[in-house]
């Protein structure tokens, strides 16, 4: 193959990388790539999720269809759409990395919203599981109920964020809270964490989110909608004490 052969197969090659580039080009289809490695959901799901009409939901979602970075599924009239793979959240998940360490102005933007790394103090995942072996922390989960019953870190009791400030009367105050949510991005866990701090509880954020914790290659936990408090283990941890995070009082 001479070298004006191998410079066309390459082009080709970038041609098809660049499939992916038209999806995280537009930020509405990098939130839908967020969302879906949390949990599947519907487009009527996704559209409200992300403020979007039900219309422009569903053209982004194919274009991220024809990159293959989702997959769908059909329930009589109603088409669900999930992350295609685990290299997909690995993928999501990188770029939020790579953003932090090289774009000042997501810093900037994550200390605006009270999200930035110095706004709650975080929990490493071995802190974590150190913590839970000892059995002095309770884990929440604070994101929606759908994404909790997707997967969750085993034990982690689920409390979204919408419903906390009803329920903190069932966190024991004997232990610390330890919240998590979608990642070192998200909003969710800070804000539990302000609100369970005002109430003179002891609360930190852990240092990411479930996905970064499943693609750590640790014990994921799934439960039946609606009821949060039956786990079901999807990967079995070794030690079955790491699988009891925390416990409500």
């Amino acid at each position: 193959m001479d070298y004006e052969e191998q410079s066309g197969g390459r082009a080709d090659l970038y041609v098809q990388l660049a499939r992916i580039g038209k999806v995280v080009v537009h930020p509405k289809r990098i939130e839908l790539l967020d969302l879906l490695c949390q949990a599947e959901r519907s487009v009527e799901a996704l559209a409200a999720a992300t403020g979007l009409k039900l219309t422009t939901a569903s053209a982004h979602l194919q274009v991220m269809r024809q990159a293959r970075l989702v997959e769908t599924r059909r329930e009589g009239t109603r088409v669900y759409y999930r992350a295609a793979g685990e290299e997909v959240c690995r993928f999501v998940t990188a770029l939020g990395d790579l953003g932090r360490a090289r774009l000042a102005e997501v810093d900037q933007i994550l200390r605006a919203i009270g999200a930035g790394s110095d706004s709650a103090e975080r929990v490493s995942r071995a802190e974590l599981l150190e913590r839970v072996r000892s059995g002095d922390v309770v884990v929440v989960d604070v994101r929606p109920m759908e994404e909790y019953a997707a997967g969750h870190i085993p034990g982690a009791v689920s409390l979204p964020l919408e419903h906390l400030e009803a329920r903190l009367g069932e966190l024991d105050p004997r232990l610390e809270v330890v919240a998590y949510c979608r990642g070192p991005l998200c909003l969710l866990a800070p804000e539990a964490v302000a609100a369970i701090r005002s109430r003179g509880l002891r609360a930190r954020c852990l240092e990411d989110g479930l996905p970064e914790w499943r693609q750590a290659g640790l014990p994921v936990a799934t439960a039946p909608t609606g009821r949060p408090g039956r786990d079901t283990p999807a990967t079995a941890p070794a030690d079955r004490r790491e699988a009891r995070p925390g416990r409500p009082r």
